[in-house]
């Protein structure tokens, strides 16, 4: 069932997601050769608890930790660990906060030093295919027009979108209705949006094929042909204008 968010709702969604994106913001500082995801994470998650806020993702479905922490070719849910970043690799980390029961969730990816210009371009055009796919979350639109969007931006730069991974809604609960997959179905257009709803759009590109497997963990999801992959997210309120991104921090 997809909710309308109450004047109070909202305000507390709009704490939770500024905390959101002040948490990448930081952790976008520290990232660097030789710091380890681990290391991210204590960030994240010290940060999130300074602020009064939980750290939504933490045991959450049994996840261990406040990030996920998606290293190269791991798409998303990377367990965060105690190797090194190196000078070239990428690094998706996604993340919440939750603020007196109602969350924020935001991703997005970092180029390690010096990166490929190939790499670069994937980062790129992932968080340009989020913005594409921003222009239709507006009332009266569907989720099938932030799908194509999306999806129409990615394909035209010559890569690809995961599919079974999808953005979804979001407030008192992590993922609520409606699910916003990064493709087009023939068979499902999706709902019409309207003012009060919160939903998170985030494009999962790979670099190859959109093809994967799911680690022995049950989490983490790596490209098939071992090629890059990046991941871009915001949660945002549909009003009755623009829409308000509610985890975007300049």
């Amino acid at each position: 069932m997809i909710t309308i968010k109450s004047k109070a709702e909202i305000e507390l969604m709009k704490i939770a997601g500024r905390v959101t994106g002040e948490t990448l913001k930081r952790v976008e500082e520290a990232v660097k050769p030789g710091v380890t995801t681990n290391e991210l994470n204590k960030i994240a998650e010290d940060y999130i608890r300074s602020q009064g806020c939980l750290p939504s993702f933490k045991g959450y479905g049994g996840f261990p930790a406040t990030v996920c922490a998606s290293v190269n070719d791991v798409i998303i849910h990377g367990f965060p660990n105690n190797e090194p970043l190196k000078e070239g690799d990428i690094v998706s980390i996604d993340v919440g906060a939750c603020w007196k029961g109602y969350h924020g969730d935001a991703a997005r990816t970092f180029a390690v030093g010096k990166v490929s210009d190939e790499a670069q371009r994937l980062i790129d055009v992932t968080k340009e295919s989020f913005f594409e796919g921003l222009k239709f979350c507006k009332e009266n639109f569907r989720v099938s027009d932030i799908s194509g969007a999306v999806q129409s931006f990615v394909e035209e730069n010559g890569f690809s979108v995961l599919r079974d991974f999808c953005g979804h809604g979001i407030g008192a609960e992590m993922h609520e209705d409606p699910e916003i997959p990064n493709y087009v179905s023939k068979r499902e257009r999706g709902a019409r949006l309207k003012a009060g709803m919160c939903i998170a759009v985030e494009p999962m590109v790979c670099q190859g094929k959109k093809d994967y497997f799911i680690a022995d963990d049950g989490w983490a999801v790596f490209t098939k042909d071992g090629k890059l992959s990046a991941h871009y997210e915001n949660s945002i309120l549909i009003t009755d204008g623009e829409p308000l991104l509610l985890t975007y921090v300049d």
